[in-house]
């Protein structure tokens, strides 16, 4: 089969994966290609997402005269994927050749390739049709961080922080910017509480089961001082979030249809800080993961990636901001193989969830040579179990399992420096990572590092949050997230 992108095999081979093709060595060849061409012309890239914010990437591709322009197809297509579901958003305007913003347009409509992805960033997130604007690279609107982005570390006086997951609620008392103690150095409040929320119809349940842990956090306060005033909220919660309104989450995946979501859903935390009175900001828990790694580590550019049920991702920038980006990387794309694996629900290839999480694992296991009849296809965190134990007998199958996805890592770190400047810590949590399999996977991530970007290998940091951090961080660091303006 004619390929007009060129595909780069890498050093260092997945052993169960031998067709992989990094997007880091395609991308970077292509450029080089285009570089000695003396044809490349710039292609600027600018989306705008909630609020007016905006972000840009620039670049460059053939002319659209080039024996080799064709490559430019491919090249942007993945380029644009990837930015949106780095950042969000819904209005791209594209400085550069005419024919690429049309080719990118047809791709984005309720019949093209990417309809999932226009679906999910237009009617679902933003409430609106993804638009296309076609301008030269000179008129492209420069980045604009907007409200809503700047996290304060340095404040003072009481505050609650949140954190929402699928099988328990997490609260803290945090108290000056860190979990308030008491004299004992044990937290005031720093528990998590069971709850079932997917199946549930009824509104009501979660907005009761919220409530109930924030007004447990405010007797923890009163007990200690009781004139205390509490000055904002955090939350932390899995999903999709702008401006405070819950887009997609499946949190809340009992409440249908969509018209009683946008009714009910949607507006619960909006509703939750009017009851009581205070700021209260919600952000994605992979944001929030890596805000607490910032934290932790006393440090910014922080890339915080969670290999768990899917491929969870935050970014705390070098001033230990949050961007205000959505870091959906579950979606991005980290292999441009035309074999790579399928996207059960975006139906897209190659895309991060398929690589770093529990659907990595099950994806392997046959090719592995390893069998499970007791354990069905479907029940993938019983089979990465069985994966863990194996590893821990030290079965061969199961490490090469964790070898293949060690060497996706390193690639996609590469990758991921090229969109996220600058990282110096690349987080790393979920269940995927826990135990020995783990260790390997930051091995084999390394090694590839070493020798593809020996560059990347001496500034890059892998940072794994201890058992305290895990318990205490996410939901404490979640306070810190309304800016309160005196």
């Amino acid at each position: 089969m004619k390929s007009y992108f060129n595909l780069i095999k890498p050093r260092f081979e997945p052993v169960l994966d031998p067709e992989f093709r990094p997007p880091v060595l395609a991308n970077r060849a292509f450029l080089a290609e285009v570089d000695a061409s003396g044809a490349a012309v710039p292609l600027a890239i600018a989306v705008e997402r909630d609020q007016g914010r905006v972000d840009r990437y620039d670049t460059r591709v053939f002319a659209m005269s080039h024996p080799r322009a064709a490559a430019n197809f491919f090249y942007v297509e993945r380029l644009l994927k990837f930015l949106l579901w780095q950042w969000g958003g819904w209005k791209i305007t594209i400085g550069g050749p005419v024919e690429l913003v049309r080719y990118l347009q047809s791709c984005y409509t309720h019949t093209g390739p990417r309809a999932f992805d226009a679906e999910f960033w237009g009617d679902q997130t933003y409430e609106r049709e993804m638009e296309f604007v076609a301008t030269s690279a000179d008129r492209v609107p420069p980045a604009t961080a907007g409200a809503g982005a700047d996290v304060d570390l340095d404040w003072t006086g009481w505050r609650i922080g949140f954190d929402l997951g699928a099988s328990d609620r997490k609260v803290a008392v945090v108290k000056d910017g860190k979990l308030a103690l008491k004299a004992d150095g044990t937290p005031i409040l720093s528990e998590e509480y069971v709850w079932d929320p997917k199946p549930q119809t009824d509104i009501q349940y979660h907005y009761s089961k919220i409530m109930e842990i924030l007004k447990h956090a405010e007797a923890a306060i009163r007990a200690v001082d009781p004139k205390a005033v509490i000055e904002g909220i955090g939350g932390s919660s899995a999903g999709v979030y702008v401006n405070g309104r819950v887009r997609v989450a499946s949190l809340f995946r009992g409440i249908t249809p969509r018209e009683r979501f946008e009714t009910e859903a949607a507006p619960l935390f909006q509703r939750i800080g009017a009851d009581w009175g205070i700021p209260l900001r919600l952000e994605n828990d992979g944001d929030v993961t890596a805000l607490a790694g910032a934290i932790s580590l006393q440090d910014g550019a922080v890339l915080g990636l969670a290999m768990g049920s899917s491929l969870a991702g935050g970014y705390v920038d070098d001033a230990r901001r949050i961007k205000g980006w959505m870091n959906e990387l579950a979606f991005a794309p980290v292999d441009f193989s035309p074999s790579a694996a399928v996207d059960e629900w975006s139906r897209d290839r190659g895309v991060g969830a398929n690589y770093f999480s529990q659907q990595a694992v099950g994806r392997l296991i046959p090719a592995a040579g390893i069998v499970m009849p007791d354990i069905p296809a479907e029940a993938l965190p019983a089979r990465l179990a069985r994966v863990q134990e194996l590893m821990v007998k030290g079965d061969a199958r199961a490490r090469r399992i964790y070898e293949t996805i060690g060497r996706y890592f390193g690639y996609s770190v590469a990758h991921f420096c090229d969109f996220y400047t600058p990282i110096r810590h690349i987080e790393v949590l979920g269940r995927v990572m826990t135990g020995e399999g783990g260790q390997v996977i930051l091995e084999e991530a390394r090694r590839v590092l070493a020798g593809e970007f020996p560059e990347l290998a001496e500034r890059i940091h892998f940072y794994e949050p201890d058992e305290r951090e895990k318990r205490h961080g996410q939901a404490a660091a979640a306070a810190s997230l309304p800016v309160i303006r005196t």
